[in-house]
């Protein structure tokens, strides 16, 4: 079958990979992307790998973003998020990727379609999937962003200059409400378990989280340690089920099933000695919770950018099960993870009796790898 080449950038933004369109150089009927973007990444693969493409066999490597300025007078750049799945052949538009939301900012200069004046850029970007706005800032070297620098941020090797992310009112990305449920904690009644305590909160991305305990984990387990336990992972899913349904993200199993990005179902625990994927330990002290978060089925090795600022939010929420876990305080929180800690600054207040999220902010590094075109079947 002959094939067709496509313009594309590959990035690596935070802990994810993707590879990075503008929408010009694709077909004008949104339509045909999702074919494209499963071709491009190797999906689907049912021995899970996606060699016969881009991706990496997980979820932050199965990831594609879409680039075009922006009409919006509060906007630069337009940017769209495509999760494409590794066995299924399909592609979920619900969620955004926060980690690669730090890589469009240096694409968006780098290819011109920003052009900064002076040694530092703001891009102010568009996610059209949650309609929220979030805010780049790097330094620039001769007209491009800047890769080389000493931050280094948790599950990615060796340092690079910062990206700042301000993630703008993140609150209701998913739902439109902050607390969708309008409740801290909501009971909810699972299949083959029973009932049970759940904090659901949409910040960036919407997320159900559980006490460890409840599912008799530590908080302190590793992904394979999950990975090796299938009736966990189950578990899990069967609770993101019903919490996607009290959301009102599904309206019912069949389709809270089909939107598989979010919400994200996380388990937290209070701070503890915890061991690394570096084969480190993390002590007590360093940390404020350790969190664990499962997408698409998968364990994070290093928590998703835009799921490390809903457990942010959800810390400074009084009555949560995350609060609950954190106690008081107005600081960052240093979230305990696999790969690490991770430091998310989050602004949120009541206001007549509502918990709003003014704001998220996070540092992250990004890198070009590599430019050209991606082939993909005719």
């Amino acid at each position: 079958m002959p094939q067709r080449a496509i313009p594309a950038v590959f990035m690596r933004g935070g802990t994810s990979k993707a590879i990075m369109f503008h929408a010009r150089d694709l077909p004008a009927d949104r339509a045909a992307w999702d074919g494209i973007f499963m071709a491009a990444l190797g999906t689907p693969d049912p021995y899970g790998r996606q060699l016969n493409g881009m991706g990496g066999g997980v979820s932050s490597l199965s990831k594609i973003c879409v680039l075009a300025p922006s009409e919006r007078e509060d906007a630069d750049i337009d940017y769209t998020f495509a999760q494409v799945l590794i066995r299924e052949a399909r592609v979920d538009w619900k969620g955004n990727c926060g980690n690669m939301s730090s890589a469009v900012g240096p694409f968006a200069v780098d290819e011109g379609l920003v052009r900064p004046n002076g040694t530092s850029a703001t891009v102010r970007i568009y996610n059209t999937n949650t309609k929220k706005i979030i805010h780049n800032s790097f330094e620039v070297e001769d007209g491009r962003a800047k890769v080389t620098g000493e931050l280094a941020i948790p599950g990615v090797g060796g340092t690079g200059a910062p990206v700042r992310l301000d993630f703008v009112q993140p609150g209701g990305a998913t739902t439109g409400r902050l607390l969708p449920s309008g409740q801290v904690v909501d009971v909810l009644d699972v299949p083959g378990f029973g009932r049970i305590e759940a904090s659901l909160v949409d910040a960036a991305n919407a997320s159900a989280f559980i006490r460890a305990r409840d599912i008799g984990l530590t908080g302190r387990e590793l992904p394979e340690e999950l990975e090796a336990r299938p009736e966990v992972l189950a578990l899990l899913d069967a609770i993101r089920l019903q919490a996607s349904i009290r959301m009102g993200i599904g309206a019912d199993l069949a389709a809270a099933r089909a939107i598989s990005s979010v919400p994200y179902i996380g388990f937290v625990s209070p701070p503890a000695a915890a061991p690394t994927l570096s084969g480190e330990t993390i002590a007590a002290g360093e940390i404020d919770l350790a969190a664990r978060i499962i997408s698409n089925g998968q364990p994070h090795r290093a928590l998703p950018l835009t799921g490390s600022l809903c457990t942010a939010v959800a810390a400074r929420i009084e009555g949560t099960l995350v609060a609950e876990c954190v106690g008081s305080g107005t600081g960052p929180i240093r979230i305990g993870m696999p790969s690490g800690v991770l430091t998310v600054g989050a602004d949120v207040v009541q206001e007549a009796g509502e918990w709003v999220a003014r704001a998220g902010s996070f540092y992250r590094t990004a890198r070009r790898l590599f430019d050209g075109r991606v082939w993909i079947p005719a």
